[in-house]
């Protein structure tokens, strides 16, 4: 059955001349044509709601909303009606609809009661507790292990001994025993730009510790347990030996292989200072100088109950603060010998060009091999050449036979240092002197230590006394000696007295 509204079409209906006559009265309905046939033969128009919308389209407000959410299985989720139509979204994870009150809700399954959640909280903090204290007790445990194997190295490289010579009323307060952790911050973790020298036995480098003092922290290669022994026998005696002109240690690290620190001396080495320089160093300063040099070994070889034969005397462990004070360092193959002991057979180590030609051949090490390097060095300051050179042919040239030969033929001022002007022949004929004796090739004609440290402050103070700057008696001028050193002496003495009693492995063993 077909019905119309009108007689017309949608299109004349609604033109502005049928507006008045326009059946479809709702603003929420719509014309549309009716027609008949194959041939879409035009009936008229009739009206209908928009979509969304239900009711009489003839009368004004007659479509009304159709409000979808309230429809049956319309939308099986969250639901929102708007004019003309709606939206769903379903339920979240978790969530299913439920029919009757219309929305998405949390089944009842799964609701967790309060009870529940404390319980499983609870449980969580019990777990997380019991595992961080299960790793405190591992950390703890390792820590202990590490610093066990610490205390075992440090026990083994002799740290006890030098750990009770600290602890000493006698020995000096400024000597600890340093943690690993303050020696790596104090080099920035050993950082290589913080290497000061490098050497067989090991690297010195510059740091500074958290009192703020600059030292110098040597770090030694690994090395055989032997070798071990006898450093740290002797940096135990070295860390009670109080001495102006001894570089001093200010403590150690127990570690596998030893790490010593020792106070930082500012100016570099002499050698650095007599071939690396071109800064005038006066006749004063040489004599003052060797007589400190001079005067540090007269007081390790025979100023304590052990004596101590340094072993590689020259101008590279010769080191020197801003006022150019002397201080004897790098002790690391230095050999003590306990009292009536004069020598020991070892293996030669030291430099060439200053090592005692009678210790090449025979091996016996005593006190005069220092000697003989001593008498190497005082040529090396006072003509500015080092023990090999080349001359002006290219020809290597072994200064202690130069020196000698110079000697003999009446020579000497070719020899010297062209920069010392300022002084007589005399001064320099002394100087001399004691070179010569101290470069004997046998040891039993060369003197002592002690010997050429008189005879070098009598050349000072001789001069000191031309200059009219000392008007007293001879014993009254020792502008070079250290302050107090017979109280030094007497702790140092005390101190090697109780360390003799120790194995002494450097005396019985060649190195």
């Amino acid at each position: 059955m077909w019905w119309v509204a009108a007689n017309t079409t949608c299109a004349v209906a609604m033109s502005r001349q049928k507006q008045d006559i326009y059946a479809c009265r709702s603003v929420n309905s719509t014309c549309l044509d009716v027609t008949y046939g194959n041939v879409m033969t035009q009936l008229g128009y009739r009206c209908t709601c928009l979509q969304g919308y239900e009711g009489n389209p003839y009368a004004v407000d007659g479509c009304k909303d159709i409000n979808e959410c309230l429809l049956p299985r319309k939308c099986n989720g969250t639901c929102e009606n708007y004019p003309g139509g709606f939206s769903c979204k379903a339920c979240t994870h978790g969530e299913e609809f439920d029919a009757t009150k219309g929305t998405c809700v949390i089944p009842a399954k799964r609701h967790i009661p309060t009870s529940g959640i404390a319980i499983g909280i609870g449980c969580g903090i019990g777990v997380l507790l019991i595992a961080f204290g299960i790793t405190m007790l591992i950390k703890k445990w390792k820590r202990d292990k590490l610093d066990g194997i610490r205390r075992a190295n440090f026990k083994k490289n002799k740290g006890l001994l030098l750990e009770q010579l600290i602890l000493d009323q006698n020995a000096t307060d400024t000597t600890k025993i340093f943690s690993l952790e303050e020696l790596e911050k104090a080099t920035n973790n050993f950082d290589r730009s913080r290497i000061l020298g490098k050497g067989g036995q090991g690297e010195v480098y510059k740091g500074i510790v958290s009192d703020q003092r600059v030292v110098a922290i040597k770090r030694s290669k690994v090395v055989n347990q032997h070798e071990i022994e006898q450093f740290i026998n002797e940096v135990a005696i070295l860390s009670q030996i109080i001495h102006c002109n001894v570089v001093k240690l200010l403590g150690c690290l127990e570690t596998e292989v030893p790490l010593l620190v020792y106070e930082f001396i500012s100016n570099g080495t002499l050698y650095n200072l007599l071939h690396n320089s071109a800064s005038g160093i006066s006749w004063d300063e040489r004599v003052r100088i060797a007589l400190e040099t001079a005067t540090a070994l007269a007081y390790l070889h025979s100023a304590a109950a052990v004596s101590i034969f340094h072993r590689d005397i020259k101008s590279a462990n010769i080191l020197l603060d801003d006022s150019l004070t002397t201080k004897v360092a790098d002790f690391d193959i230095s050999k003590s010998l306990p009292i009536g002991q004069t020598r020991v057979k070892t293996a030669v180590q030291g430099t060439f060009g200053y090592l005692d030609p009678e210790y090449l051949k025979t091996q016996q090490l005593t006190g005069k091999s220092d000697v003989y390097s001593f008498g190497v060095l005082l040529v090396e300051i006072f003509t500015r050449k080092k023990p090999f050179y080349y001359n002006e042919h290219d020809e290597v040239q072994k200064l202690p036979d130069n020196f000698r030969e110079a000697v003999h033929l009446g020579d000497l001022m070719d020899i010297i240092d062209p920069q010392l002007v300022e002084v007589t022949g005399e001064e320099i004929d002394a100087i001399a002197s004691i070179a010569i004796s101290c470069l004997s090739d046998r040891g039993e004609e060369r003197p002592v230590m002690g010997d050429v440290q008189m005879r070098l402050q009598l050349i000072q103070s001789k001069r000191l006394r031309k200059r009219q700057i000392f008007t007293r008696d001879d014993e009254e001028i020792e502008p070079s000696l250290c302050p107090n050193i017979g109280t030094s002496r007497a702790k140092s003495s005390s101190i090697n007295r109780r360390f003799s009693g120790e194995q002494d492995m450097s005396s019985t063993m060649p190195r």
